[in-house]
């Protein structure tokens, strides 16, 4: 079985389940308690803070514990709204192809009067920061904008456009849930105001994750009931999850520099094999894109038959976010990006372990070249195509 869905969650690192369980088995207290087992749970939530604090180049106090990155983003975009609130600044910007984390809470927030922007996104799914420049308002009271898109790959010019909200005085929140392990992040050094970041995306557990923000940020609760993590998170920390998450934090990041260099050649390699699919299309950036990200389009057939007979051959793959997979409606990143509903439909996301080998790639290649051929053999829509009734758009 070759699991090319990393992009959805990844396989726990032997590392952190072996932090995990000792962590259940030996300190299992909890660490709001005075007594000796309380504090020493205490001592490994502290420890693990501090390190995934200076892994992206915070302070330990500038570290949230939550359970994932959708509850980050939420409180950071519900703190940076009620903060503008006071100060009579009630516009959000943001942009079309953000995780539904981010579109959801922003629509819940201007049902309540707040004026949400959402830049459109280029075909390369680039964000320009001139163009988050030019939209910012003297209203305006956040720009919260993802690191990485978790459908298509793209890496945004995080640091330019932190600069443009720095200098124009408004905080930025960026949705690093796809991009922390697979790139270097210090928040000082790009701009960065507020970071959201889940662990089952670098090989942690599920069900944690946390939330950076800089230090003087007010954050809003979105939990009350105790005093945890500093007043800003109620109810008893998840101390094996935290030791684990901070374990496999320090495992990829350790690692960037040589799961790229294997990475990007076999994702380069799939890309163009795919490529040679007629009537198909690579989406995003070619080049500034997540080293384990391959997303393409197929005319004539639908992604979900795709995913089902590649299922079939022993590959694992998927047709965009996982927070979505129930939809019958096409990906809105796509959608974003310039992609019609007919071609987006027909969509294969790819994302790759460090653990692909120049052989899964050919397997990969093969088998879809393989399963498309035969879905535009029956395909009524393809047939319509290729006897000119419609035109095709790839």
């Amino acid at each position: 079985m070759i699991y090319a869905d990393n992009a959805a969650t990844t396989k726990m690192s032997e590392a952190a389940i072996a932090t995990m369980v000792s962590t259940i088995n030996e300190t299992y207290g909890n660490p709001s308690s005075l007594y000796e087992f309380g504090q020493k749970a205490k001592e490994v939530l502290e420890t693990a803070r501090e390190e995934v604090a200076a892994l992206i180049g915070a302070e330990p106090r500038e570290i949230l514990f939550t359970s994932g990155g959708s509850e980050a983003d939420n409180q950071a975009i519900l703190t940076a709204a009620k903060l503008g609130e006071k100060d009579g600044k009630k516009h959000i910007l943001s942009t079309a192809f953000e995780h539904h984390a981010v579109l959801h809470t922003l629509e819940k927030l201007k049902k309540e009067g707040f004026e949400i922007t959402l830049l459109d996104v280029h075909e390369n799914g680039i964000v320009l920061p001139e163009e988050v420049d030019a939209a910012i308002r003297e209203d305006t009271c956040l720009v919260t904008i993802m690191y990485a898109n978790n459908e298509i790959g793209t890496i945004q010019p995080i640091k330019e456009i932190g600069e443009v909200c720095r200098r124009r005085r408004v905080l930025f929140h960026t949705d690093a849930v796809q991009a922390i392990g697979h790139i270097k992040i210090d928040v000082n050094e790009q701009n960065i105001d507020m970071l959201s970041a889940s662990a089952h995306k670098f090989h942690g557990p599920k069900g944690v994750g946390f939330l950076y923000a800089k230090k003087g940020i007010r954050l809003s609760n979105l939990i009350e009931g105790g005093a945890q993590e500093r007043g800003k998170r109620a109810g008893t920390e998840n101390v094996p999850g935290i030791a684990a998450t901070a374990t496999a934090l320090k495992e990829v990041v350790a690692s960037i520099d040589a799961n790229r260099e294997h990475l990007v050649p076999i994702r380069d390699k799939i890309i163009a094999g795919l490529k040679e699919i007629p009537h198909s299309a690579l989406n995003g950036d070619a080049e500034n894109r997540l080293p384990s990200n391959i997303n393409f389009c197929f005319e004539g057939i639908e992604g979900e038959s795709l995913l089902l007979l590649l299922d079939d051959k022993g590959i694992a793959a998927s047709s965009g976010s996982a927070c979505t997979s129930g939809s019958l409606d096409p990906s809105h990143v796509l959608l974003a990006i310039g992609r019609v509903h007919d071609v987006a439909h027909g969509s294969l996301r790819l994302s790759l372990g460090e653990d692909v080998t120049d052989e899964d790639a050919d397997y990969i290649i093969k088998s879809v070249k393989e399963v498309v051929e035969y879905l535009r053999g029956f395909s009524p829509v393809w047939r319509n195509l290729m006897a000119g009734k419609t035109p095709f758009i790839l």
